[in-house]
Formats: structure tokens, sequence, C-alpha cells
């Protein structure tokens, strides 16, 4: 993810209705002692300025232009989602996301109209940390990065290979257009989350809960959904189907 994909709050209300654990193996998060003190900064930050923007920016904008908006910045991802399927061997995925890429940049007027999802091309995301993860890199501990959020000590680094491959590093414009471009993909990722923070509303722990949901989710997206069992998983479902009693007999 490159820095203009940044959520610094919420990042793990994406992983939708996925079951969290309700904690994480120790040994996953070693530093938590300074993970929490980043993320204490991060939701600071959150609240003073990004929240507030996003707000407004949701009041003032027809969510028609915000839309759009979204469908840009999403099409602009999709050099980056490509490359990334080529080097973990995924040449199907990488036809398919390219004729998505053509379909909407030449049909959708740039990306604004997302004309390939109505016609049943999905929408993948694949990058540098999940292509690491493919090639056999281990994840690492969990790392709370400042202004970017959870990460892992691999996929932390492997954000610089996905900001290099996206198109905006090498169009011609000035520092100021690109950091403007950037603070408005920012400010509209931000507002697409405001309607999910009602699931951290009853959350004790809400960096325990977003570290444990991201986590989660970082494995479904490697594994393209099919997350393999660990030998706890299996043994507790060994004992769980050991404690059932047999289904009763029908009656004669």
């Amino acid at each position: 993810m490159k820095p203009g994909r940044l959520v610094l709050l919420l990042p793990a209300l994406l992983c939708g209705c996925a079951t969290v654990p309700p904690s994480s193996p120790p040994t996953r998060d070693p530093w938590e002692p300074m993970n929490r003190a980043i993320y204490r900064f991060n939701d600071a930050i959150d609240r003073a300025a990004l929240k507030p923007a996003a707000r407004g920016y949701q009041k003032i904008t027809p969510s028609w232009v915000r839309r759009g908006v979204g469908n840009f910045f999403t099409n602009l991802e999709q050099p980056k989602v490509i490359v990334n399927e080529l080097l973990q061997g995924k040449p199907g995925m990488a036809l398919m996301d390219t004729g998505r890429f053509v379909i909407n940049t030449v049909f959708g007027v740039g990306g604004l109209f997302d004309l390939a999802s109505a016609n049943d091309m999905p929408l993948n995301d694949e990058d540098f940390g999940q292509t690491l993860a493919v090639w056999g890199v281990p994840s690492g501990p969990y790392l709370m990065l400042p202004f970017l959020g959870p990460s892992t000590l691999r996929d932390g680094p492997a954000r610089g290979g996905d900001y290099f491959l996206g198109p905006m590093h090498y169009a011609d414009m000035k520092t100021s257009e690109e950091i403007a471009i950037r603070a408005v993909e920012i400010v509209d990722t931000r507002a697409r989350l405001l309607s999910s923070e009602a699931a951290l509303e009853n959350v004790h722990d809400r960096y325990a809960f977003i570290r444990n949901a991201w986590l989660q989710r970082r494995e479904y997206q490697i594994y393209d959904g099919n997350v393999p069992e660990t030998e706890e998983e299996a043994a507790f479902m060994d004992e769980a189907d050991e404690e059932t009693p047999p289904a009763a007999p029908p009656p004669p």
C-alpha cells in the first residue's frame, strides 16, 4: 500500500465480518508497548485532523462525486496489482486486471467510472508485501507505523516497492500537485470508513482489536481466502468433535 492509501485508525474494519480472536499470540506483537504508543499518536492525529476533514468532505461533496473519486484512486492502484500478480505467478489474474485497467481508464474516463465491475470483472488487491510472503519471506513481528497504521516487519518496507510501482511516481507533476492529490486520496479513504466506526464503539481495547483483525485479514489476503489451518486449530476441532455426542437414532 503506497503512502496515499494510509488509514490512521480503522484499517481493520475492511476485514468485513471475519471473526476476530480475543487475543494475538505474544510472539506476533513483541513490541507491544512501542506499538501502543504509536497507535495513540496516530489516533490523536486522526481525531484532531483527519476525521474532521473526512466529515467535512463527506458533508459538502455529493455521493456520486465521492464514488468517482474513489473509483479513480482504486484504478490508479491497478498497475501495482498487475505487477505483483505476475511476480506471484498469477498470469490469469494479471491478464484480467490488465483488461480491467484498460476498460476503466479508456472507457471509464480515467477510472472515474468502474465499468469493469459492472461487467463482472472483480477487483483484486495484491501488493509487494503479499508477493514477499508468496516468496517465503516470514511476516516478522507486528508493527504499528507512524501515520501509516498496522503493518509487519516484512510489509512495512514492502510499501516502498509498491510506491515505485504506482503511476503517480512517474507522472510529470510538481511536488505540490502530488501532495494535493495524495491529500484528497487520504481524506476520501478516511471518509469511506466513517460509516464503519460503529463497530469500535463497544470495543474495550481498540488497539488489540485492530491488531488482531488486521493480522487475520492479512493472512486472508496472502492465501487468497484459503488460509491453512494451524496445528492449534486442528487440535481444537478434533477435541470438539470428540466431545460432541453422536446424533440420536431416528425413532422406529
